[in-house]
């Protein structure tokens, strides 16, 4: 079936099926969050990104395999409702960005710097810290050899903007130049977006909204 990433809490997961690499995505309640569940195909190792709520239907799609890591994408709490009880269950170890990994309440055991490599078996993700929507979010770049770049973007890009900067033009134009010199700078228009909430994107629909988005200031 082909990949939408169109999901709805209590619906089934959307599973993006690469060469290499295994993507489900499922949307947990109360707040509409999207959890990314990764699985390298060739060894089978899986990695979670962001344990955000319902740990019963984040634990029925990592299924009797488990887990070897959860990485949270920031400190907001709707984006690790269900962190400790997946922890506990499986035995994961758990990353967070440096700047954010003190306003999370599960311990972190990697804290990640920017450019900082993260695998899940075969597998590598590349860390990009984002500054402006938390102090310490985190981006997860996979750059597939086989075809175009994939990128989780927590809430820090979304279809038709940055996130939420709660009206701080300082967070507004550090997010907003993060965004475009980590990300639209370095990979191309191709590259496939799994943001925190709602449907994908590609950096190619997004990037004319670049000036619209300075010049609206959120």
């Amino acid at each position: 079936m082909t990949y939408s990433g169109t999901v709805k809490v209590g619906g089934p997961a959307d599973v993006h099926e690469l060469t290499d690499l295994m993507i489900s995505k499922v949307a947990v309640g109360p707040m509409n969050n999207n959890a990314y569940l990764l699985r390298c195909r060739a060894t089978g190792e899986q990695l979670l990104i962001d344990a955000a709520a319902e740990a019963a239907t984040l634990l029925r799609l990592i299924g009797e395999d488990g887990i070897a890591s959860v990485v949270t994408t920031h400190r907001h709490g709707d984006h690790w409702q269900a962190l400790g009880e997946v922890v506990a269950a499986t035995g994961a170890r758990t990353y967070a960005g440096r700047y954010d990994a003190e306003g999370i309440p599960v311990p972190t055991d990697e804290p990640v710097e920017d450019g900082a490599t993260i695998r899940v078996g075969r597998v590598r993700l590349t860390a990009r810290h984002l500054t402006g929507h938390t102090p310490g979010s985190i981006a997860l770049v996979y750059d597939d050899p086989h075809g175009a770049p994939h990128v989780f973007t927590g809430d820090c890009l979304f279809p038709g903007g940055v996130g939420n900067t709660h009206k701080d033009p300082e967070a507004f134009a550090s997010l907003l130049h993060d965004v475009e010199t980590k990300l639209f700078d370095r990979l191309p228009d191709e590259t496939w977006v799994y943001p925190g909430h709602g449907h994908d994107t590609t950096l190619g629909a997004e990037r004319p909204q670049l000036p619209k988005w300075r010049e609206r200031g959120w």
